[in-house]
């Protein structure tokens, strides 16, 4: 065996159970998957995946505010499931 070392983290317990899940179903585990992470970020001399905040575009804001602005509106249609379901029918 190569020379190893152990490294020991703290991780939340609904987590690990999901990735645990998720590198069985892929045919590996997570001491696995951590190697290949750590193999990656050497190869590539930075993490190998993009890590960014989910702030939608201005095109997606405008849309959103948008909405809002219309479910405000006196004008607005509003249906319960059944007027809904009779409205797509006809």
């Amino acid at each position: 065996m190569a020379n190893v070392s152990n490294v020991s983290f703290r991780i939340d317990s609904d987590l690990k159970a999901q990735a645990d899940a998720l590198f069985s179903q892929l045919g590996t585990n997570m001491t696995t998957a951590f190697n290949i992470f750590l193999r990656q970020s050497v190869r590539k001399s930075c993490i190998p995946f993009n890590i960014t905040i989910n702030t939608p575009n201005s095109e997606t804001v405008a849309a959103i505010l948008e909405a809002e602005r219309m479910l405000r509106g006196p004008s607005v249609k509003r249906y319960d499931i059944e007027d809904a379901l009779r409205e797509l029918k006809t």
